[in-house]
């Protein structure tokens, strides 16, 4: 039967490499092991949170190496920076195994393309699926090419658009911060209090100045939050009295301090 040249293979028993493990990847890896894979994970960033969500059955690779050693399937979750670009290249596609098949729904550059289509044609890879196409790989017959529409359903794009309005109107009434390209994650539940929120450059000290700014106001704080990502950090304090112009000229003031507002 003609049927019998398109046979393909069962998941079951076959090992899944995450490379990445924020909230999209963790995901991944929980839904493959209920499909009966075997799943092995590996971000040198893997947060706190990130872990809390990943089954304990995922295993971690000590190594981007190890992990591509042993995998019959590898799937991207990382960004396009210096150190991702082309981490399937010709000499990492030689340590892993034959008929491997590689997925990135990461970004376009994550993986060298020339040199993936080569080992295809070796029959070292069995097969490339991505979601960035170019003429390279949309003519080649082990290649499946998605023009970037993971997202692209009529309900993530309504969800897109709440999903932002709820997050701004957060920062703007609350001060938290969501999803920021170069700014941490800030979450501080209200009090009953005032709310004081400051930018400022990540350096020593920062948050004893803004305390003892506060202090000196005679203004006891009834809780805080402090959070740095790079060069910046972002501070939420919430204060039992009423917050004068005076005090947030002082926290001004304070070299590093970037922008302060009350709230």
């Amino acid at each position: 039967s003609g049927k019998k040249n398109y046979a393909g293979f069962e998941l079951p028993g076959r090992t899944l490499g995450v490379i990445g493990l924020g909230a999209i990847d963790v995901q991944v890896a929980n839904s493959a092991l209920k499909l009966g894979m075997n799943v092995i994970g590996y971000d040198p960033g893997l947060t706190v949170q990130g872990a809390l969500k990943l089954s304990s059955e995922v295993k971690q690779a000590t190594s981007l190496d190890d992990l591509l050693s042993k995998v019959d399937f590898v799937s991207f979750h990382v960004p396009l920076i210096d150190a991702t670009r082309h981490i399937i290249n010709k000499d990492r596609l030689k340590i892993m195994k034959d008929n491997v098949v590689i997925l990135n729904f990461s970004r376009d550059g994550i993986v060298d393309d020339a040199a993936v289509c080569d080992a295809i044609d070796q029959e070292k890879v069995y097969a490339y699926v991505c979601d960035y196409s170019n003429n390279l790989l949309k003519n080649h017959d082990r290649v499946i090419t998605i023009p970037h529409l993971g997202a692209s359903t009529e309900e993530a794009e309504d969800n897109c658009a709440i999903m932002v309005v709820d997050q701004i109107r957060d920062y703007l009434e609350n001060g938290n911060i969501a999803n920021s390209v170069n700014f941490p994650d800030v979450m501080l539940p209200r009090t009953e209090g005032c709310r004081i929120a400051v930018a400022n450059s990540n350096v020593p000290n920062m948050v004893g100045q803004i305390s003892t700014a506060i202090a000196k106001a005679n203004i006891n704080i009834i809780d805080m939050l402090n959070k740095s990502q790079g060069e910046i950090a972002y501070t939420l304090v919430d204060v039992d009295d009423e917050i004068t112009d005076k005090l947030l000229q002082d926290i001004a003031a304070i070299k590093g301090v970037l922008k302060v507002r009350k709230i």
